[in-house]
């Protein structure tokens, strides 16, 4: 009978110490050991809202400095507004490959040709229609 409370007592703390556990984003994908958050459908960030050959990047938002695939992604999971990277913070690697895992700076993504410097995988040239989500654009 000792055993059998006991063992009650412990299933109701475990379940009461469980519901209280934090609740972690789960990672999607990742490419190289970087995490990426969001909807991605492969292991190129591709995701359910862009996913051609050529959407092959994922970018860091500054707000919570986690790669998510897009601005879709990030709104439909991040519990916060995104913030865009002011011009003086271009020189930050925020962009990710995800054909060869290799992290650009701003700057570089934006003058890459929309090639990668690495690999020289191709990056969706119709992504730069929607730097305004992400990065500082006027003056």
């Amino acid at each position: 009978m000792k055993t059998l409370l006991l063992f009650i007592l412990v299933l109701f703390s475990s379940q009461a110490m469980a519901q209280q556990a934090p609740l972690l984003p789960l990672v999607k994908s990742s490419i190289k050991g970087v995490n990426v958050y969001g909807k991605t459908v492969d292991n190129q960030t591709r995701c359910q809202h862009w996913h051609s050959d050529l959407d092959v990047i994922a970018i860091k938002f500054k707000c919570c400095e986690k790669y998510y695939p897009c601005f879709s992604c990030h709104e439909e999971e991040a519990d916060h507004k995104p913030q865009v990277w002011p011009k003086a913070e271009f020189d930050t690697k925020a962009i990710l490959c995800g054909v060869c895992g290799s992290e650009l700076t701003i700057a570089d993504y934006q003058a890459s040709g929309n090639t990668c410097p690495n690999c020289t995988a191709a990056f969706n040239p119709g992504c730069s229609k929607h730097y305004h989500l992400y990065f500082e654009t006027v003056d």
